[in-house]
């Protein structure tokens, strides 16, 4: 078929769109039901069932509400032809905008143009920079590493040689799935990654490039590819060339009737992990989007399921998941108790941030009406598991905690998990082998705040050929000091003029932060350059250590901190404080919610992410009013 007749094609189905929109408009109008949206929805192709799924569970969504309507555009697989797609849904006159990408980098322009008009959500694979209103989707290197234990518990002992199947190159996705498979599997003595592939997610293209190198290369034992289209590739280019008992892990997990359970069924794959599409939640939020609705998050991640032919709907497989997660809230929700119970154990009040933290938590339950039993564990993880263990004894509906530490929880969830109480995280993640002994986050992406700390720096101190770094971490083992080392040092990496010095671990508090930068100064003295610092509380205290030796924070020294609180600001207003990343405390509201979500029955995206703001000094003084907290 001609170029030619393909946009004609397009064009004539897009004017039956418009029109059949159109039609729907007059007679919803003749109804009295007035539609108030219009939803445009660009893919970049439609020859992967994971997005046939995405598209029939939007309109399923919208199908529900008389008010608003959808347009759907079909890429066929071209970036230019998206960004086209973009363009003219704009022209359309649409009034959100949710945007599918394969090729991240080369639609990020079309895309921050969209956002500078109207509000725009990303779906499945994230665009590069922070141009869009929310985006949805799935922990991709959660899921690479889930992947990776898989492939070591399908090898055994004997271990074996792996072929690893990517998608789109610098696709984001791309880089953190196999970034997640690779800290698993490249740490066992007996496996060995003998070759990676870049397939565009295309099924074909994995089949002709597995094809023509299984022709060389027989001693292979099992592929891992990044979509459940490009696994099908290599399970057609096995069976081409006769090794039919290639063990094949995929990814997205849709439940069609030619999806993960049929091909696991039959064989052509071990084993896939769910990548949830998000559709029928990029309704929803587009609908508060559009209302204004307040508290929207930047990023909501679903969450990922393992599928294996133990697995089964209806017979402990996803569902037996769900159940898990959610506890006994179907129950719970059709109970006659009057008024919901959530336990909350804090960690402590070692910082300002802290302080609002729980005040934003006290006041969203009463104006919620539920009742809070609040109790904090002064920074010990010990009497953190008491009041855990007393929430459970009590039989709150919910639990609700900020951990200490990220590791050590594995008890006493567990028995949360058993007494049918679903336990919600905020602030801060654990680390455990069950991701079903918790329901949600509600916090920060810690990782991305060290990120974005970075990305600052190297863009705006850069007069030096060489410049030196000290870093004030948080408390040890926390999730906190975690993400925000393992951002920060992604980005610094990259770049020879920076080199960190040394870190120093202190527990979030201006004394700590006083005493740590004290050491670090009678070690290196003004050969410091940069002070990196976890939190602002250490940030403030910093200065003080500073200026007690004798030079100017913000001047002699660049400090940058996260959390932004009003201090902090208050620092950058006098000048010795250069920048700050915001991390915002006041994830009262979106907790509530979350609560009377799960007690109305409905299900939680995995991880709930907040909005936040990056402020350097120059912008302190105009917003220092604004502050909150």
């Amino acid at each position: 078929m001609s170029r030619m007749v393909r946009g004609i094609m397009v064009l004539f189905l897009l004017g039956v769109c418009l029109l059949a929109w159109q039609c729907k408009w007059f007679d919803s109008k003749e109804t009295g039901n007035e539609v108030r949206y219009l939803i445009g929805v660009s893919q970049p192709n439609l020859s992967e069932p994971w997005r046939v799924v995405m598209n029939e569970e939007i309109l399923e969504e919208v199908e529900r509400r008389d008010d608003v309507r959808v347009i759907f555009m079909d890429a066929r697989q071209t970036s230019g032809q998206q960004a086209k797609d973009v363009k003219n849904l704009l022209e359309y006159g649409i009034d959100l905008l949710i945007v599918s990408l394969d090729d991240p980098v080369a639609l990020t322009p079309a895309i921050t143009e969209a956002y500078s008009k109207i509000p725009v959500i990303v779906m499945g694979r994230g665009v590069t920079g922070y141009d869009y209103s929310l985006y949805i989707g799935t922990d991709n290197e959660m899921i690479g590493q889930k992947a990776g234990e898989f492939a070591l518990e399908t090898l055994g002992e004997q271990g074996g040689r792996v072929v690893e199947v990517q998608g789109l190159e610098g696709s984001p996705s791309v880089m953190e799935r196999s970034m997640g498979f690779r800290d698993i599997v490249e740490n066992a003595e007996k496996v060995q990654i003998v070759r990676t592939f870049q397939a565009d997610w295309q099924r074909d293209k994995a089949e002709d490039l597995l094809t023509s190198w299984f022709s060389d290369n027989r001693n292979v034992d099992l592929v891992f590819a990044h979509n459940e289209a490009m696994a099908l590739g290599a399970y057609r280019a096995a069976q081409n060339s006769g090794l039919p008992h290639l063990d094949i892990i995929g990814i997205d997990g849709v439940n069609s009737e030619n999806g993960s359970y049929h091909l696991i069924s039959d064989n052509q794959l071990t084993g896939t992990f769910t990548s949830p599409t998000g559709g029928k939640e990029a309704v929803n939020y587009a609908i508060d989007i559009l209302n204004k609705e307040k508290g929207i998050p930047k990023q909501v991640i679903l969450r990922s399921q393992k599928i294996t032919a133990d697995s089964s709907l209806g017979t402990g497989g996803l569902e037996g998941d769900k159940q898990a997660l959610n506890g006994q809230t179907e129950k719970r929700a059709n109970s006659k108790k009057n008024k919901i119970v959530l336990g909350f154990a804090q960690v402590g009040t070692e910082s300002s941030w802290r302080l609002a933290n729980t005040k934003s938590v006290i006041e969203a339950a009463k104006e919620a009406d539920i009742e809070l039993v609040y109790d904090n564990a002064e920074q010990s993880q010990e009497k953190q598991i008491e009041i855990i263990r007393r929430f459970i004894k009590q039989k709150v509906d919910v639990i609700a905690f900020s951990p200490k530490t990220e590791t050590g929880w594995e008890t006493v969830l567990q028995e949360a998990k058993e007494a049918g109480i679903p336990v919600i995280l905020s602030d801060r993640e654990v680390n455990v082998s069950d991701d079903t002994l918790w329901t949600a986050y509600i916090g920060s992406d810690m990782t991305d705040e060290g990120r974005r700390a970075a990305d600052w720096l190297v863009k705006n101190v850069r007069e030096k050929e060489q410049y030196r770094i000290i870093e004030l971490q948080g408390t040890e083992k926390s999730a906190p000091a975690l993400g925000r080392k393992k951002g920060f040092d992604e980005v610094i990496r990259q770049y020879s003029q920076y080199e960190l010095l040394s870190s120093y671990y202190g527990d979030y508090t201006l004394q700590s932060g006083r005493l740590i930068m004290e050491r670090a100064l009678q070690q290196y003295g003004d050969r410091i350059d940069i002070v990196y610092s976890h939190n602002d509380d250490m940030a403030l205290g910093a200065i003080q250590a500073i200026e007690d030796y004798g030079l100017a924070p913000g001047k002699d020294m660049i400090l940058i901190s996260i959390d932004a609180t009003r201090p902090a600001f208050q620092a950058m207003a006098a000048g010795k404080l250069n920048m700050a990343v915001e991390c915002n405390p006041l994830l009262g509201p979106q907790l509530m919610k979350a609560v009377r979500d799960l007690m109305d029955g409905k299900d939680l995206p995995m991880k709930i992410i907040t909005a936040e703001g990056l402020f350097p000094m120059e912008t302190a003084k105009r917003e220092l009013h604004n502050r909150d907290f």
